[in-house]
């Protein structure tokens, strides 16, 4: 597997994320980066980001949660943000990217009784360690994400949106991010998304994470899904489903997992208002202070 990485000049000056990167190399395979705000003795708060985004779309939630005393850890999934980035896209797999940000999190980091918070394909690989690994998890946070087995259709907006990826000769990353939300990003910002890319060469993993979506019910990764479902839907662990009020990719997950996780039974799950796919961008400080009321009183 060859990787590429991203010259360290591209993410000079990024508006509002102070932090310094920190990271891991995995055995065999790349390295792995992220960020951490807050006290290093505090509650760790895993925040995993998705398609096409990386780290830095959290910096406003990291500010919530480290004025209230927690560790918030943010990594850049394998072919996003600082991390390493596999240069062909058939090198990247669903259960790649689960076992890579299991060795990050659980074997260099050794973070234990986390709260794991998904967006977006950060779900997907956040609610898969939830169910393989609960004895490492104390909560739960779905933000606008899911977990498809391929046994219910994708919305329409979702197809589009992975043709779009598909077929397009330059994949404009920032533009991608301000479609999926409600306000208007600085240029500052959108070339802060643009910055783990700097040609089309870097671009494997954005390009291939669309197509990686099981939604056929004999999806490779279907099975283990399949049975992520049958632990979550039993798994004691406090369950919140935060999801904006304007996601039309992922909004009909919201009252799925609100019924089926018994986690989620007894709990007040808001809803983020004025918010699109990434509410982190749109509402990220309410996000931040949610997670934090969460974390601290479940």
């Amino acid at each position: 597997m060859r990787f590429l990485r991203t010259p360290d000049e591209r993410f000079h000056d990024l508006p509002d994320f102070p932090h310094e990167p920190r990271y891991a190399e995995l055995p065999g395979g790349p390295r792995m980066a992220y960020v951490e705000a807050g006290p290093a003795g505090g509650e760790p708060v895993v925040l995993l980001h998705g398609e096409p985004s990386w780290s830095f779309l959290y910096r406003h939630v990291m500010r919530e949660l480290a004025a209230a005393g927690l560790r918030a850890v943010a990594p850049d999934l394998v072919g996003f943000g600082r991390s390493d980035k596999p240069a062909d896209q058939a090198d990247h797999t669903y259960a790649r990217h689960v076992e890579w940000t299991r060795a990050l999190l659980f074997d260099a980091l050794g973070l234990d009784r986390v709260t794991l918070v998904g967006q977006d394909w950060g779900g997907l690989i956040g609610l898969r360690l939830a169910a393989e690994h609960p004895e490492r998890v104390a909560r739960i946070v779905a933000a606008n994400t899911g977990l498809p087995t391929g046994d219910t259709p994708m919305p329409e907006v979702w197809h589009r949106f992975r043709a779009a990826v598909e077929k397009a000769p330059v994949l404009d990353v920032g533009r991608l991010v301000q479609a999926g939300c409600r306000t208007e990003l600085s240029p500052r910002v959108r070339a802060a998304y643009d910055a783990p890319f700097p040609d089309e060469s870097y671009k494997a993993g954005p390009r291939a994470m669309p197509g990686l979506v099981p939604i056929t019910p004999d999806d490779p990764a279907a099975p283990a899904n399949r049975a992520a479902w049958r632990i979550l839907t039993t798994l004691d662990r406090p369950f919140l489903v935060a999801f904006s009020d304007g996601d039309p990719i992922t909004g009909g997950m919201a009252p799925r997992l609100r019924a089926s996780m018994a986690g989620a039974a007894g709990l007040r799950h808001p809803v983020i208002e004025g918010a699109g796919h990434f509410l982190q961008e749109d509402a990220g400080a309410e996000l931040g202070r949610r997670i934090a009321v969460f974390v601290t009183t479940a």
